[in-house]
């Protein structure tokens, strides 16, 4: 079994944080609509987390083995989205939006991933950095072509 953790990149659903905020960016909203910034993600680019189930298939050690592909790391929502503002070089507000914030009991505080037994068994981690996969992500969904498919005013659930 493979367990990948919050993979991202281009084409990614509109339901995601990360295009959720890149396409509010890139569309010129100057207040980045957001639900909690507390939550903590651990996000695998998806190059790595293709390549993660390559080497799944590869692998005799694998077998009968439950595997976590993720980069080992974890990020807050906030914290992402001042990242994501700062590699688009923008000015703009981030405003926690009360309709986005989910109800109690059914936010997951914390993901993150433990890819140990990744590296121990698929000799697996991650290539890409946080701000390499976001430039890659940035960079596509700024195309005006690709952007074109999401709506950034409507909230996705």
């Amino acid at each position: 079994v493979i367990r990948p953790f919050n993979t991202y990149g281009p084409r990614q659903s509109a339901r995601a944080i990360i295009p959720t905020i890149i396409s509010q960016i890139a569309s010129k909203i100057k207040k980045i609509k957001i639900g909690s910034i507390r939550p903590t993600r651990d996000l695998t680019y998806v190059k790595d987390t293709a390549n993660g189930f390559i080497k799944a298939a590869e692998s005799d050690k694998f077998i009968g083995e439950v595997v976590n592909i993720g980069s080992n790391s974890e990020i807050a929502v906030g914290d992402l989205a001042h990242m994501i503002i700062k590699l688009m070089n923008v000015d703009v507000e981030i405003v926690t939006d009360e309709t986005r914030i989910r109800p109690d009991k059914s936010e997951v505080e914390r993901l993150w991933a433990d890819n140990k037994k990744a590296e121990k068994l698929l000799e697996w981690r991650p290539e890409y950095t946080l701000e390499e996969g976001l430039k890659e992500t940035i960079k596509w969904f700024s195309n005006p072509e690709h952007l074109r498919f999401y709506k950034p005013g409507i909230y996705n659930i």
